[in-house]
């Protein structure tokens, strides 16, 4: 490791510690000596100077928090001496100039994927089934165990064998320490699925479509509908009981109304006109492998890099989340954005502090007031249930050097990169401009990544500093590691890790472009991302209530 210790902007009062620090150490950055008060643990912070109640904290240069109490140079930063703090913001114009990355490793390379009518290019070809209303969740369950099982997509091999492993241990009367873990799974290119073009069958299950209020079935609506259009998705089998607030008449005009040309395949069944339980499942059975035929004569072709649009987000964050994942799937979303593809950045209450420089880099004036009006919006409606966006950051965020909402948030925007952002989106809204798109969504994993997806997101890059087995049901989703010791304990869920920065051996830079080309290769089909041969596909609506 080069460094001990790292001072992320020249404004900032605070460094963060590179690896653990002893109490009484003795640490110097440019030039100047710290004596350290206490042990700093890798990822957090300590103070560089001493500094006196209500002062200002500033790290990556911007405000992350101010004083409870005076405190001394070399003291560790907590949430007994910092709370969250963040400047006031407003739209003062346009005039950012952005210094794009080099691409020329890029430059005329292509993926293969699956074209659609509407002109968009899938980086997989899924089968869906939308449930109306959450009625139809166990019928779901009864089709999802029958499909995967039977045509090769199921996740689950090594553990049915475990557990008849210990049932045998059971019958025979030997200790269950016998029974045998065995480390086979899934394999996408196993030879016995019938449908080679078909990545995957998903079930789109969750609690809405009835009760609460018409708004939400509403919204709820657009985003199923956004789903069905999505470019991953081939077709899809569509089940409702019929007394539901979201009926199916509904939800098909919204398909038409986003997509006037969708022409996928597509199953509609209606239980309470359909009879017993069994004629139900069987013909939704029967029609969907009618479907999944169809969409098996499908195949990848070649694609130009404008035609990804990659979602961003990060979850489980800790202390080198803002300093390694996060900035080199920055330089990532640069590198794609000038190419001319699409980036979408959500998760408004993990973007609270660094407000000003993002509408700073928003190019049309509508665009930033849109903003604006969510941000706050948002917060209000947060702040009337008696919480606010300081309450984002988990225990397990401030365990791991996340004091405050500000210092989360300016760590997690570094994932969007640097360049303008070209739209704002309110949830289900579209990515349809080329550049950095902002999403309203809460930050809340799973709630985040399903917006994402409804959004237009074809991959997304998940960064994690503690681990997290989030995924999505159409979209691939790809982990990426803050350090080396995630990486190697959590082997099975991250397919990136970026700790080489943290040591040292590996720029930004050079990580991001790494990133790129692991993106190239899932959107190819040439990878499948460990999320996806895990089943991770985690489906949350959001019904705008107080989620963080």
């Amino acid at each position: 490791m080069k460094n001990k210790i790292l001072k992320l902007s020249p404004a900032d009062n605070v460094l963060v510690a590179l690896t653990d620090l002893r109490k009484g150490e003795l640490v110097s950055c440019e030039n100047e000596e710290f004596l350290l008060q206490e042990p700093i643990p890798a990822k957090h912070k300590f103070f560089m100077n001493d500094m006196a109640s209500g002062d200002s904290v500033f790290m990556y240069g911007v405000l992350v928090g101010k004083l409870l109490h005076a405190v001394s140079k070399g003291t560790k930063v907590h949430t007994g001496n910092t709370r969250h703090a963040a400047e006031p913001y407003r739209y003062r114009g346009y005039d950012y100039k952005w210094q794009a990355p080099d691409t020329s490793r890029f430059r005329g390379l292509t993926f293969n994927g699956f074209h659609r009518s509407d002109g968009r290019v899938g980086t997989a070809n899924y089968w869906i089934f939308i449930p109306t209303v959450f009625c139809e969740n166990r019928n779901l369950d009864v089709i999802r165990e029958v499909l995967e099982n039977e045509l090769g997509y199921s996740a689950t091999e090594k553990y049915r064998s475990y557990t008849n492993s210990l049932l045998s241990a059971y019958k025979d009367a030997r200790p269950l320490s016998d029974a045998a873990m065995h480390s086979f799974g899934p394999d996408p290119t196993r030879t016995d699925r019938p449908f080679k073009n078909v990545d995957g069958i998903r079930f789109l299950k969750h609690e809405g479509g009835c009760g609460g209020i018409r708004q939400d079935a509403a919204v709820l609506g657009k985003l199923l509908a956004a789903y069905a259009n999505h470019p991953n998705v081939g077709g899809v089998t569509i089940l409702s009981l019929g007394c539901q607030n979201l009926q199916v008449t509904e939800l098909l005009e919204e398909i038409k109304t986003q997509n006037p040309g969708f022409n996928k395949p597509m199953v509609v069944l209606e239980q309470q006109q359909a009879g017993t339980e069994e004629e139900l499942i069987t013909t939704a059975i029967r029609k969907t492998f009618e479907g999944l035929i169809a969409i098996n004569q499908q195949e990848r072709k070649p694609a130009p890099l404008d035609k990804l649009c990659i979602g961003v987000k990060c979850g489980g964050s800790d202390g080198f989340s803002g300093i390694s994942a996060n900035p080199a799937v920055g330089y990532c979303a640069d590198l794609l954005v000038a190419l001319g593809g699409k980036i979408i950045l959500a998760e408004f209450p993990e973007l609270c502090g660094v407000e000003q420089d993002l509408l700073d880099r928003t190019e049309d004036p509508g665009a930033a007031q849109k903003f604006i009006d969510l941000m706050k919006n948002y917060e209000s409606i947060v702040t009337r249930a008696g919480s606010g966006f300081h309450m984002n950051p988990s225990p397990g965020n401030i365990r791991d050097g996340l004091i405050t909402d500000a210092m989360k948030s300016a760590g997690a925007a570094k994932k969007g990169g640097t360049s303008p952002i070209t739209d704002v989106l309110d949830y289900t809204e579209p990515a349809v401009k080329p550049g950095l798109n902002l999403l309203c969504t809460p930050g809340n994993d799973v709630e985040a990544t399903t917006g994402k997806a409804a959004s237009g997101a074809t991959l997304i890059l998940f960064t994690t500093g503690l681990g997290t087995p989030t995924g999505n049901p159409i979209c691939p989703t790809i982990k990426i590691a803050t350090n080396s010791v995630l990486a190697k304990k959590m082997k099975d869920i991250i397919d990136i890790d970026t700790g080489a920065i943290i040591d040292g051996t590996k720029t930004i830079s050079e990580m991001g472009e790494d990133i790129l080309h692991f993106c190239i290769h899932c959107a190819s089909g040439e990878i499948v991302p460990k999320a996806v041969l895990l089943n991770q596909n985690d489906f949350i609506p959001w019904k705008r209530g107080v989620s963080l």
